[in-house]
């Protein structure tokens, strides 16, 4: 399908961030620099993802500008709330957050990560009192059960055994963050994909397959992002399990 858009595999060296300018307003300690790439964007929804670095800072406090997901690649950081209380994700783990929740990004030292953003250029600001469950960190060595099988009707049609949980919903009903597994699958036909979804491979192996013969096989620690619309089919010879974060315009 001429035009469709493609399938982006995330660099972990970050070999495209440029620096972005600071603005000594948004921060309680600003850093020295910033670097950004943005891999993918749609503007319409305000949906970008990407790898982000910085040095030493900590941000003013505030309402949290959108809903995002990352994984941390290097460093560590915390989210301070109003009481200064704090909650820590480090290199490996991987983090989301609410649109609007009261609290304050700090970093001791380096950080990199990747990142998908979700912040609808038109929508108003919610206003949230208390930063309680507006950040999660998620484990990597987190594990699915059979409590967690997924009814055929919720599928995707595999065929195969698939199992999901969920970890953060936003308010507004269009992202999700969950972990999803499923037995070997051989993909049928390309057929263009529902949602936008940034995947994070935990185990496994899969390969995806796009028009005039393009394909890309993904292993354990691979980064990709799956526009919506993408004419794919998808093929896992053994087993998968991914960490995900969708987008349902």
């Amino acid at each position: 399908m001429a035009g469709s858009p493609r399938i982006v595999r995330l660099a972990p060296n970050g070999a495209g961030l440029k620096p972005i300018g600071i603005d000594p307003v948004d921060f309680q300690s600003p850093p020295l620099r910033q670097n950004l790439q943005i891999c993918f964007s749609d503007p319409e929804i305000g949906l970008n993802v990407g790898v982000w670095d910085s040095t030493r800072m900590q941000e003013a406090f505030g309402p949290y500008p959108g809903d995002e997901f990352v994984l941390v690649l290097d460093g560590a950081f915390s989210m301070v709330d109003g009481a200064g209380g704090a909650l820590q994700a480090k290199a490996g783990e991987m983090a989301a957050f609410r649109n609007g929740a009261p609290m304050s990004w700090k970093q001791d030292g380096y950080l990199r990560k990747f990142f998908l953003t979700l912040l609808a250029p038109r929508a108003a600001a919610p206003e949230i009192a208390t930063a309680e469950g507006g950040f999660i960190v998620i484990d990597p060595a987190e594990a699915l059960s059979d409590d967690d099988i997924l009814p055929e009707s919720e599928s995707t049609g595999s065929g195969a055994l698939e199992r999901e949980r969920i970890f953060f919903r936003n308010d507004a009903g269009t992202m999700t963050v969950g972990l999803w597994d499923c037995r070997a699958f051989d993909g049928e036909a390309m057929s263009p994909f529902p949602c936008h979804e940034l995947c994070v491979m935990a185990d496994g192996e899969v390969t995806i397959r796009e028009p005039g013969g393009v394909e890309q096989t993904f292993l354990p620690g691979d980064v990709f992002f799956v526009p919506k619309g993408a004419m794919c089919s998808w093929h896992v010879p053994r087993y998968i399990r991914k960490f995900f974060a969708t987008v349902y315009p």
